[in-house]
């Protein structure tokens, strides 16, 4: 039976069925999945480019229906770690593709893709639901009760955010990331890419999310960094970029100012090699944690 499993990162950018990885994004308030990996599912083909090159051409040339119509271009991560422009479809339009395609994994990736569709329908009309689901997974991984608790918190708090600086004009994701780069700098006096190596994180490995290996400690200050971020942002009414890179900043520095307080005050810094559960996580050679 194919399992219904999805790998869980920043962005749920990446899905899987029968053990194998469907990229995807989030589009015009719908997922938009690759349709070569699709088509890997579907077929094992060892070159799924080629496989869907061929699968439009017989179609055009048996039925006259050109199955680029149903598709649309947009940037998805590749394995050199760089974004192209892939075909991509939604549900509606993958159903239609997979007409076309003879596999006998048609009807429960059908069956699969449905249940993802409507999942995301209950969560949009029950916000509760996604949250349930993120605690769920957590506890299944093992973490304990009061770390996700605050995980989930933080979750919210990050959307409010995320949601703040789409009003104020930010759009691109690698606007989003230098913003959260700058509230991290500020908080934690590191940056998120050599917070990830003092974890022991690869840096290049996006289903790594730094988050997920933060003490109790780390996520209280990544959240007030963040929800000072979202009521100066508010308070100041900044418009674009360059200002509300200004104010992530200054709410960083907040999160960063408290964080220097309470290591002045116990002696130890907050920023640890230490993972959710307590477990030392081995420090790579030549990386220090310093409190800026």
């Amino acid at each position: 039976m194919w399992g219904l499993n999805k790998m869980k990162n920043k962005e749920d950018k990446i899905i899987v069925f029968g053990g194998k990885k469907i990229r995807r994004i989030w589009h015009n308030d719908e997922w938009w999945f690759s349709v070569v990996d699709i088509v890997e599912v579907l077929t094992d083909s060892v070159d799924s480019k080629d496989y869907w090159y061929r699968l439009k051409k017989r179609e055009l040339e048996s039925t006259g229906i050109e199955l680029s119509t149903f598709c649309r271009q947009l940037k998805l991560e590749s394995l050199d770690g760089k974004k192209y422009l892939t075909d991509c479809a939604n549900t509606k339009s993958i159903f239609r593709i997979i007409q076309s395609v003879p596999s006998k994994k048609a009807e429960p990736f059908k069956r699969w893709l449905a249940k993802i569709g409507y999942e995301r329908i209950q969560e949009i009309e029950n916000p509760e639901l996604a949250h349930d689901r993120a605690k769920e997974y957590y506890n299944k991984k093992g973490y304990p009760k009061s770390w996700i608790e605050k995980r989930i918190r933080g979750i919210a708090i990050r959307q409010e955010l995320t949601d703040e600086w789409k009003n104020r004009g930010i759009e691109e994701n690698r606007d989003f990331a230098i913003l959260t780069n700058e509230i991290a700098k500020a908080t934690f006096g590191l940056s998120i890419k050599e917070h990830k190596e003092i974890k022991d994180l690869d840096t290049k490995f996006e289903n790594q999310n730094l988050r997920d290996h933060m003490t109790d400690l780390e996520l209280i200050f990544s959240m007030l960094g963040e929800a000072s971020t979202t009521e100066i942002a508010k308070s100041k009414n900044v418009l674009g970029f360059e200002e509300n890179k200004g104010v992530a900043k200054e709410g960083g520095e907040i999160a960063g100012k408290a964080r220097k307080n309470l290591e002045m005050k116990t002696g130890r810094k907050i920023v640890s090699e230490r993972s959710f559960f307590g477990k030392p996580i081995k420090k790579k050679k030549g990386i220090k944690i310093i409190s800026k």
